[in-house]
């Protein structure tokens, strides 16, 4: 005799959020040559300090996107488009304990640094890790506390006051656009060089991007095979914000940003202080 187990974490979340497959999504992938972006990667750490991933250039890249093609940077709400206010990056991570996923959104990723970027989520990640999470923590807590039942229809109605009302309800853990304008995790810590991922209703952002491991594949170089570093981005786009055409103009932007990091960075600032050598 089996005994069946209540549902928990992320399973009862997908039962509750998805039903039959009726979502307007389309997918694609873009190979890009990552020789620029380690070098730029290492480069960065040395004279900020900071600790930068290949999650950090990319979402930097990702919020270039943004910047580069209007389309993308609306919120839909009662048949109306809505210009957003800012372009805001969510960043899905694990938790320290490897077995929770949680996220960040960073506020004017376009005009941020990609070692702001970097700091400012490494800060924010230390604080969920030790359970003072300032934008989403009562709404976990509560929405873990609901039946499966009652879940999406929770979800949905926080997404309807914060998304499509555009309110902010920080008291209830719900901060207005909570995800943002564009969503990003990776994949490649695990060893998986190449995967997609759902949108879910409530998420309300056009575009979610996975990021793959680097590898060392064989490709063709004015005319020659060589060995280059290679890292492949995944995207799950909303058919109801994003057309094909759209859709390009957003992988050329992306692409130009992993192409040529630097160029895309913002002044630096008086008061930054270079990391002692």
């Amino acid at each position: 005799l089996q005994v069946a187990r209540r549902v928990h974490g992320w399973r009862k979340l997908a039962g509750s959020t998805w039903g039959r497959p009726m979502d307007p999504q389309f997918f694609g992938d873009l190979d890009l040559d990552a020789g620029a972006l380690l070098g730029y990667l290492e480069e960065v750490r040395h004279h900020s300090g900071v600790h930068i991933t290949m999650t950090h250039l990319v979402g930097k890249a990702v919020a270039h996107g943004l910047a580069v093609v209007p389309e993308l940077r609306v919120r839909l709400a009662r048949g109306r488009e809505h210009e957003r206010e800012s372009v805001d990056v969510f960043f899905i991570v694990t938790a320290e304990n490897g077995e929770e996923l949680t996220g960040v959104k960073i506020h004017d990723a376009d005009r941020k640094s990609v070692a702001e970027i970097g700091e400012e989520l490494r800060r924010r990640c230390s604080a969920i890790d030790a359970g003072a999470d300032p934008e989403l923590g009562r709404s976990k807590a509560m929405m873990a506390s609901l039946p499966p039942r009652l879940l999406r229809w929770g979800l949905s109605v926080a997404a309807w006051l914060t998304s499509d009302l555009n309110l902010d309800l920080p008291m209830l853990g719900m901060p207005r656009q909570a995800f943002g304008g564009a969503m990003i995790t990776s994949v490649g810590g695990w060893g998986i060089s190449h995967a997609y991922s759902p949108l879910a209703h409530y998420y309300r952002v056009p575009v979610l991007v996975l990021i793959g491991a680097v590898r060392q594949l064989p490709v063709a170089v004015a005319g020659q095979v060589v060995v280059r570093p290679t890292l492949t981005l995944t995207a799950t786009f909303d058919h109801r914000y994003v057309d094909g055409f759209h859709a390009m103009q957003f992988a050329r932007a992306v692409r130009e940003s992993c192409d040529n990091p630097a160029a895309f960075e913002p002044p630096a600032r008086s008061d930054e202080v270079p990391a002692p050598a």
